[in-house]
């Protein structure tokens, strides 16, 4: 019988699920929404509804039936954590192996194609993850968006607005970013900003207006300016932690950066050089995307080591 292999990529927006054959050839992709919540019982009708979907939809690109097929192994990653999918993943998808885990490690998989490295990810929240040669891991950050995730996109709105209200109040230095911001909201100034933050904004919405701050830093705002340079010191110490904790300092490992606040061309560049400056290493964007590397998981955990073929740029 033909052996298949399944990778999915569980994210707070979309779902993505890659099926690939023995040879590493990728015949099937499908998407859906997101599938990272499931602590209420809606919460698992959503699980399920978008996962299979996902699925369904990469073993029709496949030419496989979902009813019936059985994978050879099936490695999926969500945001958020695994612990509370398990059951549900196993419900769901039928595999002789299964590897549940993380987003990081999947991201970490697909950035260096299976290669010892380190990974960050820097979107609402962020984080860095990494692994060595001998397979030990660590991270560095995560936390959340009331304890950490500094650099991500929340974050960097939060300082937005505190430099906003600090400037509006007559006790920081002038920013456009007060301006900015309030003509985003429909808000009269910085207070009407922050009073509508705390009565119901999404914190993916008040991440989105990182790119305001982006904006003003290419305007030439002093305050947006190191507002976005501290995001890029703060990523990387995350990335410089992860390092020693896995890597000896002669080390050269890849370091890979993935998220929306890398769109950002300041921010990006600074994060590079501080990498350099840190610890020596090669900084760029992933290889391969997050389902791939759920992919390249899945593979392995069968014993199989081919390189993943006919990639779609989506994926890469």
């Amino acid at each position: 019988m033909p052996r298949f292999y399944l990778g999915v990529d569980g994210g707070q927006s979309s779902t993505i699920a890659l099926i690939a054959n023995a040879e590493g050839r990728i015949v099937g992709r499908g998407n859906s929404g997101p599938c990272n919540h499931v602590g209420t019982s809606e919460g698992r009708a959503k699980f399920l509804r978008a996962a299979g979907e996902c699925l369904e939809r990469a073993c029709r690109d496949a030419g496989i039936d979902p009813l019936t097929v059985t994978f050879a192994a099936a490695c999926l990653g969500f945001s958020g954590g695994a612990e509370d999918k398990e059951s549900y993943t196993r419900e769901l998808i039928r595999s002789s192996h299964y590897k549940i885990t993380h987003d990081a490690e999947i991201a970490l998989t697909g950035a260096t194609a299976g290669a010892p490295g380190i990974i960050v990810i820097a979107g609402t929240g962020s984080i860095a993850f990494g692994r060595n040669t001998e397979g030990r891991m660590a991270r560095a950050g995560g936390w959340g968006y009331i304890f950490g995730d500094e650099g991500g996109g929340f974050d960097i709105t939060r300082r937005a607005l505190r430099a906003a209200l600090r400037y509006e109040e007559g006790w920081g230095p002038e920013t456009r970013l007060r301006n900015l911001l309030a003509a985003a909201l429909g808000a009269s100034g910085a207070n009407g900003v922050m009073h509508q933050f705390y009565t119901g904004v999404p914190r993916t919405q008040i991440a989105s207006l990182a790119r305001i701050v982006d904006e003003a830093a290419a305007g030439g705002d002093a305050i947006a300016i190191e507002i976005l340079t501290g995001a890029a010191r703060d990523l990387a110490a995350y990335v410089e932690g992860v390092y020693s904790n896995l890597f000896r300092r002669e080390e050269v490992v890849p370091v890979a950066y993935i998220g929306g606040v890398f769109r950002s061309d300041l921010l990006r560049n600074r994060f590079i050089e501080e990498i350099r400056e840190r610890i020596g290493c090669p900084c760029g964007p992933p290889k391969l995307s997050p389902a791939a590397g759920a992919l390249l998981e899945a593979m392995r955990l069968d014993g199989n080591v081919k390189a993943l073929s006919d990639v779609p740029e989506s994926e890469k």
